[in-house]
């Protein structure tokens, strides 16, 4: 069975992503084949979470470093809009402040934002933005409704990792998102609505696609890179077995100690 390849390159070449998959229908390794049947909506909505997410994990590969902000702009009780709608008026008006000062500053703006809405009703705005020396001053000013929250991407243990897997899925949060308990078990969503966009301006190159005459038990880096992270699962709709992994330019303080997680979806 034929195993495809596709290459992602980003910043110049600096970072190179990889996903392999059998062009198949196959599970695990030393699995039987898994029957192919029609889609649960549950398993759909995984599918779209994860296209979503590394969608989203891509462009903060492109457009983004560790150095840039992560912010969270809340709202007081007595000021939380009353539906999506003005909360997107709200955070298109905070925008319009920012992009101002970047212009000022002639600087180009890069964001990635998500308007989430809680079960219990409180409303915040995540938000991931280029740093240009005073990012934090503006944003601060830019917004009139609450609380404003920034750090540097590298300094939030939660969310930071060097491939932006963990950012990337908090970004991308949903109404269907939940986080497994302690136990395994998936909890219950936290949002009861939410609203993801990025700034137009970070497009994406469509990664080059390889046919592969075999499936390797473990990927060797390019030279004069270094291997991040490998993730490997199979995909919950298709039950095709499936690895990504993340290659950096090695410039010296690069070493080849890969992380492996499996996944099951």
């Amino acid at each position: 069975m034929a195993v495809k390849r596709k290459t992602y390159h980003f910043r110049k070449n600096d970072i190179i992503e990889v996903e392999e998959f059998h062009d198949g229908n196959y599970g695990a390794p030393g699995k039987s084949r898994i029957k192919r049947q029609k889609p649960t909506q549950e398993q759909m909505q995984r599918v779209n979470a994860l296209n979503k997410a590394r969608k989203c994990r891509h462009k903060l590969l492109e457009y983004f470093t560790e150095g840039d902000v992560f912010a969270t702009w809340t709202y007081e009780v007595k000021n939380r809009p009353p539906d999506m709608a003005k909360a997107l008026k709200d955070f298109q008006k905070a925008m319009r402040y920012v992009r101002k000062e970047y212009k000022k500053r002639d600087r180009e703006l890069f964001w990635i934002k998500n308007i989430e809405r809680g079960t219990k009703g409180a409303w915040h705005i995540h938000l991931v933005i280029n740093e240009i020396g005073d990012t934090a001053n503006i944003i601060k000013e830019a917004w009139e409704h609450g609380g404003t929250y920034i750090c540097q991407i590298k300094l939030n243990d939660k969310l930071y990792d060097k491939d932006f897997t963990k950012l990337a899925a908090y970004m991308t949060k949903d109404e269907h998102s939940a986080e497994k308990k302690k136990n395994g078990e998936k909890g219950k969503p936290r949002l009861s609505e939410s609203s993801y966009s990025t700034s137009r301006n970070m497009p994406l190159k469509e990664p080059k696609v390889d046919k592969l005459v075999r499936w390797k038990e473990r990927p060797k880096p390019k030279k004069g890179y270094y291997i991040e992270k490998i993730y490997e699962g199979v995909n919950p709709v298709t039950g095709y077995l499936y690895r990504r992994y993340t290659m950096y330019r090695d410039r010296g303080g690069g070493e080849d100690e890969t992380d492996t997680h499996l996944h099951s979806g």
